[in-house]
């Protein structure tokens, strides 16, 4: 509806007088009351219509005001740039002994490694220059223990390792060497540094000769041949075992009795006889025969028979293998 014109007007002055103007003198902005920010409540939308946005609230901002300090220093005297200078030098020295303090152990560590590996290198420095080296190489093989051996012949037989490093030297090719002595039972080796080999030698020793297809043979107590020869060599007995061979129960029964046997004794024994291991007989170099029976009691029944021989006079027969009742007699 169209407002009427003239009707907001201010009435006329009934004098006619222009009425005064008051002058309003604008004052200060005075700080506004700080009141919370409420957002706006939409209006509900009608049906049909899209939901209006809500707004995003808005924040008010705050200037700061950076006040500017000046940071130029006084400047100092001498004494006091001394004891600037201390203080620095001792915070450095405090740091630097914290810094130790604080890696002692890695530092410990580390100086076990280097020095496990510096003795490790020089333990195989070691090795290896007294296996390799020059110095080290067999000059000089010695034998000892030798006499029927002849000692040229084992030196000889082994002469291929010298001029090898004692570490480098092949036993077993020495041992396959000294193995070709039937007369070597056994033997030992020793180096001694720079240059030297010595072998001792542990010969067989025959006990008897055993009859063969071809004349005689030297063996020694396992029954090892020595020796051959077509004629009998003198100083041993012979050992007769008729169909029973070395090695079996008669040859081993004859040699125990004839190792029981005193050296004196030994030496007048001329023939063992056996055929099985309880019927041992000797014959003495003067004719004399021995029935001993078993190779038990082997040494009571060499007392027995020594001292029985000492008092036999012209008994021509000795049964000891009852040594307890020995038993003399003339064939």
């Amino acid at each position: 509806m169209k407002r009427p014109e003239g009707f907001d007007r201010p009435p006329a002055s009934t004098t006619g007088a222009t009425p005064a103007r008051t002058t309003h003198t604008k004052k200060p902005d005075a700080p506004e009351a700080t009141q919370p920010h409420r957002p706006a409540t939409p209006k509900p939308a009608l049906r049909g219509e899209a939901p209006a946005a809500i707004p995003e609230p808005t924040v008010p901002t705050r200037r700061r005001h950076t006040r500017r300090v000046s940071t130029a220093e006084p400047p100092l005297g001498a004494a006091a740039r001394h004891d600037l200078k201390r203080a620095e030098k001792a915070r450095r020295a405090y740091e630097r002994g914290e810094a130790r303090r604080f890696t002692r152990r890695s530092r410990r560590r580390r100086l076990t490694w280097i020095v496990s590996g510096a003795s490790l290198l020089l333990v195989v420095s070691f090795v290896t220059g007294a296996v390799y080296s020059p110095l080290l190489s067999l000059k000089t093989i010695q034998v000892e223990g030798a006499s029927r051996v002849s000692s040229a012949s084992v030196r000889t037989a082994v002469e291929a390792q010298l001029g090898r490093p004692l570490a480098l030297v092949d036993f077993d090719s020495i041992t396959r060497s000294l193995s070709k002595f039937p007369l070597i039972r056994s033997f030992v080796t020793e180096t001694v540094p720079p240059d030297t080999l010595i072998i001792r030698i542990a010969e067989r020793a025959p006990i008897a000769t055993v009859a063969t297809s071809s004349g005689f043979s030297v063996v020694d107590p396992a029954g090892i041949v020595i020796d051959s020869g077509a004629a009998r060599q003198p100083g041993f007995p012979l050992i007769e075992l008729g169909a029973a061979t070395s090695g079996s129960p008669a040859f081993t029964a004859s040699v125990g009795v004839l190792l029981a046997l005193p050296l004196k004794l030994l030496k007048q024994v001329d023939t063992v006889t056996a055929q099985t291991s309880d019927d041992v007989t000797l014959t003495l170099t003067g004719g004399q025969s021995v029935v001993w029976g078993s190779v038990d009691q082997s040494a009571l029944k060499a007392k027995v028979l020594a001292a029985v021989i000492a008092v036999g006079g012209a008994t021509t027969k000795y049964d000891v293998s009852a040594p307890n009742h020995p038993v003399l007699g003339v064939n």
